[in-house]
């Protein structure tokens, strides 16, 4: 039996998009903050050999895809993913999947990315499942200026900073400076037989924190973190508009929920939130967003 437009678009909301040319469907699976265990890729292993096809494709935003699944079968496909702890979605206009990049297991990471991000799949993602907004809303989370996970490109994207502290009376003007090797960026430089950072050149990245072998430069420099917002990539880009100031680690969910606020309220339909950023002006939403009107709002917004 020939589907139905009703009913293709009936389980597209729950994760189940139709394999072009066929009458079968790939069921997309999210990780939580983009990790699954190994029990869970056994348990997926299982799913796409009953259900599918018999492979599993990951996609760019970090989550597997299921291909191959009846339309009739989709009902048990999801029965047996809930009974192994694995869901089914990521699509619609609401908040998506996060994406994250390895974080702190990585040389250059400057945070645990992905407890974050599973702060906020579970706040936002889960916790704003049944909330409509005006389009995708894209979260990318980034443990270093590197950006391998381009927070610059999602909507609202995470990137850890850490910005080196020098105490120029440890330095000792080594011949072979260590913070000026390690340096990515020429920001550190022996000037006069002194360390010098140059802040307007400095990226923050954390490379140099402790690298001298007589503490001229602290390792236990803060972790800060720049908020990007509307950035998009795809048919039209747009490269996220950097917040002014970068923010500490208890100020980033408020300034989420407060971007997701904002945008439904004042996004139009199907109006990506950088178009809406563009449209009223980045000042005025960088404003609102270091506000606490819009969260003292909340329930009035979300009723809407």
């Amino acid at each position: 039996m020939k589907l139905t437009s009703e009913q293709i678009l009936s389980v597209k909301g729950r994760g189940f998009l139709r394999n072009r040319g066929t009458d079968l469907f790939s069921g997309r699976v999210v990780a939580r903050g983009s990790v699954f265990t190994a029990e869970q890729f056994r348990d997926l292993s299982i799913l796409a050999s009953t259900y599918g096809n018999g492979k599993l494709i990951c996609t760019s935003r970090l989550s597997v895809e299921v291909p191959g699944i009846p339309f009739d079968q989709i009902e048990a496909a999801e029965a047996f993913a809930a009974a192994h702890d694995l869901h089914f979605g990521g699509t619609g206009a609401k908040v998506r999947p996060v994406a994250v990049c390895k974080g702190s297991t990585c040389v250059f990471g400057n945070f645990d990315t992905h407890a974050l991000a599973q702060k906020i799949h579970d706040a936002y993602y889960l916790g704003w499942s049944e909330v409509k907004l005006p389009h995708k809303f894209k979260i990318g989370v980034g443990g270093c200026p590197n950006s391998c996970m381009k927070p610059s490109l999602n909507d609202f994207g995470v990137e850890g900073h850490k910005a080196p502290r020098l105490d120029p009376t440890l330095c000792r003007g080594c011949k072979e400076c260590q913070v000026e090797k390690r340096c990515p960026v020429g920001a550190a430089t022996l000037t006069d037989g002194k360390l010098v950072i140059r802040e307007d050149a400095c990226i923050s990245c954390g490379v140099c924190t402790g690298k001298c072998p007589f503490g001229a430069v602290a390792a236990e420099s803060e972790t800060l973190y720049r908020i990007y917002i509307g950035g998009t990539w795809g048919k039209t880009t747009r490269m996220g508009s950097p917040l002014s100031r970068l923010v500490r680690e208890e100020e980033i969910l408020p300034i989420l929920e407060k971007s997701l606020l904002w945008f439904k309220e004042n996004g139009l339909p199907k109006e990506r939130f950088g178009k809406a950023i563009d449209r009223v002006g980045l000042s005025v939403v960088e404003a609102a967003l270091f506000d606490d009107g819009l969260l003292a709002r909340r329930e009035e917004i979300l009723s809407k």
